[in-house]
């Protein structure tokens, strides 16, 4: 009977880190945006912990793209491209090590970490012929006021920040 429940442990716990370690499913992307990172390793501050690597990045990045891939249907209308190219990230919160070696790993979010990001867009139609661009400096003083549908999600502060973005330079082009 010990044995058994040995057995059931070990085959639930196999089975859970499987899943846990299993790459992420690649989405295709719309081909009504493409996101371009400019030296992403000189951005700001782009990681989970004080002592982030490539790959934290890496994994930031790629959340960042498929978000606005998601969103790319609601704002860039069927024929025409948003190419927006990201020349610096600083997320929202910040690291605080002077309180202890305990927090390097803990992202300290106060008002005096706002979310920053800087881009360049070019939005063109179906013919090539640009339609608008331009350089923002995107940054939320009033990010923590905001209402977050995932309180969940770590990016919660910047996606809401794209998205204010995109909602006033673009406008919706239909509803979800």
């Amino acid at each position: 009977m010990k044995t058994n429940r040995i057995l059931l442990a070990a085959l639930l716990a196999t089975t859970g880190l499987a899943g846990w370690a299993a790459p992420r499913p690649v989405k295709e992307p719309d081909p009504r945006i493409q996101v371009n990172f400019f030296e992403p390793e000189k951005f700001t501050d782009v990681k989970m912990s004080e002592m982030g690597d490539d790959r934290d990045r890496d994994d930031i990045l790629t959340r960042i793209r498929e978000y606005l891939n998601d969103q790319a249907k609601y704002y860039v209308p069927v024929g025409q491209t948003l190419e927006i190219t990201f020349t610096d990230i600083d997320m929202a919160g910040d690291f605080e090590p002077w309180r202890g070696p305990q927090w390097s790993d803990v992202r300290v979010v106060k008002d005096i970490y706002p979310p920053r990001m800087s881009v360049t867009f070019r939005l063109v139609d179906a013919e090539g012929n640009v339609l608008k661009q331009g350089k923002r400096e995107l940054r939320d003083m009033s990010f923590l006021l905001k209402l977050s549908i995932d309180r969940n999600d770590s990016l919660r502060h910047e996606k809401a920040l794209l998205d204010d973005w995109l909602r006033s330079e673009f406008g919706r082009t239909r509803k979800a």
